[in-house]
């Protein structure tokens, strides 16, 4: 890792490097590190651990063993009694992970995409790393790692090879942004959409807007920034650096859109893209309109880096689904759309709008929706009346998914006798999955989607295992 020594290290988080006697000779060389964890069973020969305290576990305890393992140091709160490796001492651990993850940062020569927004973030994130990937190396975030702990975990991961990096960054509240956009210091930054997510702490849509924008503090100033133009806030955005916002979205006024879409159902979407006096046929494998606006802000990205039409749709072309992510799963009794990964009003309603394509029997198995604020009740009520209009079976589950169920049937009973539509409530989860057996036939189209906090994917493991639930 690039000018990662002990010393630089240490410096860089403000720490006292202290170093263990009988052994001290053995560390005076310039060694950089092979690699910065905080996890001691990812610790490699050379790399330096970060010994930080959770809920459950002190990961002080485990200086010993990543010594055992061949690491160069260890970054800690407090000195142990007895060490044999050179130890940085801080008074804040993760406050140190941030530190040390900024000037690595800035050690590194290779294009940066940053890539915030309320809904589509990680899809986002992957069609813009398949592009890329055509023509470059290219690192990007892994799973959940888009906060405060896991952007600074995915920066650290970064190694000479790549030539960009693609990283996701999420916030719920006001200056976590400004924070992150300090550490990754995007080159390009993409933003998808602002929903109705985090309003708890964000307020509003434009408050939103506001706590997200923060990712230009630390942009580079010769940099592009691309936002969805069909959104009413992000159209808005003025000129950032010395370059105005580059607009993708479907209407034609748009500097990159699409026309000549057409629906595949559950196997994607066929387009044509236009931008930057380029006109190329795609085909996108993943379900669903949203999508297409994916795709776009991918094409976006792929044209400033310098590919041509035909790279680009090649890497739209390839991109993979992510379980948890609108990823659509053909099983031996059923179909699993499985996106339970998180949720907001935006989102639910284009899972259920993926849904719709689907064949035969439609159904929802809905969750609570978390930090909605003080519509909560209201924003849950009108996911279960858009539910109503397109499940032919709704499942809901969770405290807050009363209001759901609530006036799904409203909307049920609305709609006369001849709808034979079915509509469960369950206040716990587990419950509800004690039940599926006797709710589900073979044949279903089956959304699983909820807030993280629901820990749906309990639900989507039992219909991966089947379990003789048909």
């Amino acid at each position: 890792m690039k000018n990662m020594t002990l010393e630089n290290i240490a410096q860089a988080c403000n720490g006292a490097l202290c170093l263990p006697k009988a052994r001290a000779e053995i560390w005076e060389e310039q060694r950089e590190a092979s690699c910065v964890v905080i996890d001691s069973r990812k610790i490699e020969k050379g790399g330096v651990f970060i010994a930080t305290k959770g809920e459950k576990v002190d990961g002080h305890q485990f200086i010993p063993d990543v010594a055992a393992k061949g690491a160069m140091g260890a970054v800690c709160e407090k000195l142990p009694k007895e060490y044999n490796i050179p130890c940085i001492v801080v008074q804040d651990s993760f406050k140190a992970l941030k530190d040390i993850a900024k000037y690595y940062r800035k050690q590194l020569e290779l294009w940066v995409v940053g890539i915030t927004g309320s809904v589509g973030k990680t899809s986002t994130k992957e069609f813009i790393a398949s592009v890329l990937s055509v023509k470059y190396k290219v690192l990007k975030t892994k799973g959940n790692l888009n906060n405060e702990i896991g952007l600074p975990l995915t920066v650290l991961s970064i190694r000479p090879e790549h030539q960009a990096a693609v990283l996701e960054m999420g916030i719920s509240d006001f200056g976590e942004m400004h924070r992150l956009s300090e550490i990754a210091r995007p080159d390009i930054c993409v933003m998808t959409n602002i929903g109705q997510s985090h309003l708890e702490n964000l307020g509003s849509r434009e408050g939103i807007l506001r706590a997200k924008s923060e990712i230009f503090d630390f942009m580079n100033p010769d940099g592009y920034v691309f936002v969805n133009g069909d959104d009413d806030l992000l159209a808005r955005i003025e000129q950032k650096g010395t370059h105005r916002p580059v607009h993708f979205g479907m209407n034609p006024s748009n500097e990159i859109f699409a026309s000549d879409v057409m629906s595949r159902g559950l196997l994607g979407t066929y387009a044509v893209i236009h931008g930057e006096m380029k006109v190329f046929p795609v085909e996108i494998p993943l379900p669903g309109p949203h999508m297409v606006l994916n795709a776009l802000a991918a094409a976006g990205v792929g044209m400033k880096a310098g590919l041509s039409g035909e790279e680009i749709r090649q890497g739209i072309a390839g991109v993979e689904s992510v379980n948890g992510r609108s990823h659509v799963v053909s099983l031996p009794d059923c179909t699993l759309i499985d996106d339970c990964y998180n949720a907001n009003p935006a989102s639910m309603r284009a899972a259920i709008d993926l849904l719709a394509m689907a064949q035969g029997r439609k159904v929802a198995v809905l969750g609570d929706m978390f930090e909605l604020g003080e519509r909560k009740e209201a924003l849950h009520g009108e996911v279960g009346e858009y539910a109503a209009n397109i499940a032919d079976v709704l499942i809901c589950t969770g405290p807050l998914s009363r209001y759901m169920y609530n006036e799904a049937k409203k909307c049920q009973e609305s709609l006369g006798s001849e709808n034979k539509r079915k509509i469960y409530y369950f206040a716990d989860r587990d419950e509800m999955i004690g039940e599926l057996s006797s709710i589900l036939r073979k044949g279903d189209t089956i959304l699983v989607k909820a807030s993280h906090g629901m820990q749906f994917e309990k639900v989507t493991q039992v219909l991966y295992g089947q379990l003789r639930l048909f």
